[in-house]
C-alpha cells in the first residue's frame, strides 16, 4: 500500500523543489549556527543518534543530493508552533523499515531565506507495518504515533514519530510540534 500512495505524492517533487529554488533562491544552504543541545548535560540517545546520522545534511543541498524533496510546505500546528518544511526521501518510506540513521523525513524551518535543519521525522505506512509486527514501531524507547485516516495529509494510517534534534522543543524531544519552530520565515 505504500508504494502506491507515496510515490504517486512524491512524482509532484521536482515541481514543488522547483517552486521552492525560484521562492528561495540558490541560497538555501543553512548558516553555521551555533548548536543548541551543547548546553544541556547529554540527550537522550535517539537524539544523538540522529543527529550524528543527519549532521551532512544541515546543508539542504545535501539533502537533495541524497534523495530528500520538500513534500506540503511548511506545516504549522493547529494552534500552536510547527513543524517546518518536511524533505521526504520516497523510498525509505516504502521500503516499512524503521532505521535510527535513515530517518524518511529531515524537517527544516524557513529562516531569512534560508532553510534550517531542525528535526526529523520517522515515518511507516501503518497497514505495511501492521502486517508483520503486532503493535506500533518503537524506536530507542520512543513508540510511534498512529496518525489515522481521514487526516489534513490526505494520506491513508501511518506511524510517526518526531524527533527534534536540532532544535530544543519545550515541550520534549519527541512531541509533534515545536514552539521554537515557525512557517513565518518562508
Amino acid at each position: 500500500m505504500t508504494r502506491k500512495f507515496i510515490p504517486r505524492a512524491l512524482g509532484y517533487l521536482p515541481l514543488v523543489s522547483m517552486a521552492l529554488f525560484l521562492a528561495l533562491g540558490p541560497s538555501t544552504s543553512v548558516a553555521a549556527e551555533e548548536d543548541e543541545h551543547a548546553h544541556h548535560a547529554s540527550p537522550p540517545a535517539l537524539v544523538q543518534a540522529v543527529r550524528d546520522a543527519t549532521k551532512q545534511f544541515i546543508d539542504v543541498n545535501n539533502a537533495t543530493a541524497a534523495g530528500y524533496g520538500p513534500f506540503l510546505g511548511c506545516v504549522s500546528g493547529p494552534d500552536h508552533g510547527a513543524m517546518g518544511i518536511h524533505y521526504v526521501n520516497g523510498p525509505l518510506v516504502g521500503d516499512g523499515e524503521i532505521d535510527a540513521s535513515h530517518p524518511e523525513a529531515l524537517i527544516y524551518e524557513p529562516r531569512n531565506g534560508e532553510l534550517r535543519l531542525v528535526g526529523v521525522e520517522f515515518i511507516v505506512d501503518a497497514a505495511t507495518w501492521l502486517k508483520s509486527h503486532p503493535a506500533a514501531p518503537v524506536l530507542e524507547g520512543q513508540t510511534f504515533l498512529l496518525v489515522t485516516s481521514p487526516n489534513r495529509y490526505n494520506l491513508p494510517p501511518f506511524f510517526e514519530l518526531h524527533v527534534w534534534a536540532w532544535r530544543d522543543n519545550p515541550q520534549g524531544s519527541f512531541v509533534d510540534w515545536n514552539n521554537k519552530v515557525s512557517c513565518d520565515g518562508q
